[in-house]
């Protein structure tokens, strides 16, 4: 974000037993001092801001969360993002455990409850008092659309969850409280989500500061979608309740119907690649600015590219389950096996099987041969970008993260070169494959009604051909299902979707129980591949929900029942 850079949780974090608790010995400033000035509010939103999840396990040069699900490996065998595909975690020992983001709930209700008394009238001489007091009367519906889409990413974890919202509670308040279940959570979160985008701009731009990165009404009303999406699948929709799907579907239009002052679309399709884009295309939604960093490069680049700086086991890398997904670019089905490549594409060379794709390939993946830094990745055996094993920094899938890197770091001694990276939290093309899954699972691919003016066929094809590719033409609800399902990963690869869509669509049994490499070996000029077991995984139903952790349980035994199979 442009200027909201601030962050003071120090006043505000606390021990897990005491998530609501405010304690204003641990700052320097007590409540009055953080509300009296406007720059001050604008601190303490900004801490809410604060608090949003990042794409992976523990930081931006940690283990992409991808890589506890089938479209990655992550390089260190023992990192905690294996205990995803190992079966080792418990509610004693949690992965990615998010119920931390109750200091974040906490922290929205103390600034809304804040708000309602606050008065900056002491500077209304000053040039910006009127511009202070139009963002000030923003501020609060930011924090309850921050609060909602907190809550859904504690609910999309954890299913049922405590939901203290509303008030401010006492510690043995909040440590008494019990769960709310998960379609009342969704509920809620859908009524504040219309609330808000009733008050919030489509855009900062123009107002003070020409702030970017905060709260609009395009992301209440995504927000709303995502949870509703959530709410229809089938973990939990097992009855399969079209009505829930309609709500999804219609939440979704309503996205895609929105319009700025000037009639125009406020979001459209964009064809240009939107990661680390350092002014927002009209697709995204909401997206995160970083500070400049070579972090995330030093970690995923191929090893020869680190100069030495990357001395041990890291790198998100991509499996050959997840290339499978990537059609030929004239839309055929390709696949590898044992024996080679397979595809019914009558115009594509399987000897060079990286050409002719799907564009968004090339924007997710680094394969063997593709151009990189002014050298070609060489992940063959025996290669430059080859090792046999994982400790030799090589790729244990034969492929490589492209998604997020930027190329132009450098990690030359004396001149190394950082990056501001830029991540997307939301955008456009996923509200309307929202769109074109809901209304496929109420009408099918084809129909249309009052409330879906547009076929659940002609959405996922806007996608689609944004990206390039040509039309879907599978018939019936089950097959374009799978298409659609296709086209989420494909279309999000590594942008933090796989991991939940097989939770949500419940097909970990299908998907999670082994991943699959690429064997590359030449003889002269002629390469051959196929297809190599990586990894064995554990798969259990219990995992479609995280367990909630130990430690919460036995500061509030009113959490439980522990979540089916985790007890």
């Amino acid at each position: 974000m442009k200027k909201l850079l601030y962050i003071i949780s120090a006043a505000l974090m606390v021990s897990a037993c005491h998530f609501l608790d405010f304690d204003e010995t641990s700052s320097l400033y007590d409540r009055d001092d953080m509300y009296s000035t406007y720059s001050n509010i604008q601190k303490m939103l900004t801490n809410i801001y604060g608090y949003m999840p990042s794409k992976d396990i523990a930081d931006v040069s940690s283990a992409l969360r991808d890589c506890g699900s089938d479209d990655a490996e992550y390089a260190d065998p023992d990192a905690s993002v294996q205990r995803f595909t190992n079966g080792n975690w418990s509610p004693v020992q949690t992965v990615d455990d998010k119920w931390s983001l109750y200091n974040a709930v906490r922290a929205s209700n103390e600034f809304l409850e804040s708000m309602e008394t606050v008065d900056i009238s002491l500077y209304k001489y000053d040039a910006k008092y009127s511009k202070w007091l139009e963002h000030l009367a923003l501020y609060p519906y930011e924090a309850r659309t921050l609060r909602a889409y907190y809550l859904f990413e504690l609910a999309r974890r954890y299913g049922d969850i405590a939901m203290p919202v509303d008030v401010m509670l006492s510690v043995a308040e909040a440590n008494s409280i019990g769960k709310t279940p998960f379609n009342d959570v969704i509920a809620y979160i859908a009524e504040e989500c219309d609330t808000c985008a009733n008050h919030l701009p489509d855009t900062y731009i123009g107002m003070l500061d020409d702030e970017y990165g905060r709260v609009t009404r395009g992301f209440a009303m995504a927000v709303k979608t995502k949870a509703l999406l959530y709410a229809a699948s089938p973990l939990h929709n097992p009855g399969g309740d079209v009505d829930k799907w309609r709500e999804a579907g219609k939440a979704a239009g309503a996205v895609m119907d929105l319009k700025s002052d000037n009639g125009m679309p406020v979001y459209t399709l964009d064809p240009a690649e939107k990661a680390n884009n350092i002014t927002p295309s009209q697709e995204t939604i909401l997206q995160i600015m970083r500070s400049e960093s070579n972090s995330f490069e030093r970690t995923n680049f191929p090893s020869r590219f680190t100069m030495g700086q990357r001395t041990y086991m890291a790198g998100t890398f991509p499996t050959q389950n997840l290339v499978d997904a990537f059609q030929t670019a004239a839309g055929y089905d390709i696949t590898l096996d044992g024996t080679g490549w397979h595809t019914d594409d009558p115009a594509f060379d399987v000897t060079k099987p990286y050409d002719g794709r799907d564009p968004r390939f090339a924007r997710a993946v680094l394969a063997d041969g593709m151009a990189f830094k002014g050298s070609a990745i060489d992940a063959k055996v025996g290669g430059a970008d080859y090792s046999a094993t994982r400790e030799g920094l090589g790729t244990p899938t034969g492929y490589y993260l492209r998604r997020y890197i930027i190329e132009d770091c450098d990690f030359t001694p004396e001149a190394e070169i950082s990056a501001k990276h830029s991540w997307i939290v939301s955008r456009y093309a996923e509200i309307v494959l929202s769109y074109a899954e809901a209304v496929n699972e109420v009408l099918g691919p084809d129909a249309t009604d009052a409330d879906f003016p547009i076929s659940a066929r002609a959405a996922l094809n806007q996608v689609r051909a944004n990206a390039g590719m040509p039309d879907v033409t599978v018939s019936g609800k089950d097959d374009f299902r799978k298409a659609v399902q296709r086209e989420w990963r494909v279309e999000f690869a590594f942008e933090d979707h796989r991991f939940w869509d097989v939770r949500r669509w419940k097909i970990g049994q299908d998907t999670q129980t082994s991943v699959s490499g690429v064997e590359i070996t030449s003889n002269g000029a002629v390469k051959s591949y196929k297809r190599t077991l990586v990894e064995n995984r554990t798969w259990d139903d219990k995992m479609y929900l995280y367990p909630i952790p130990q430690s919460e349980l036995f500061c509030n035994p009113n959490l439980g029942p522990q979540n089916d199979g985790w007890q």
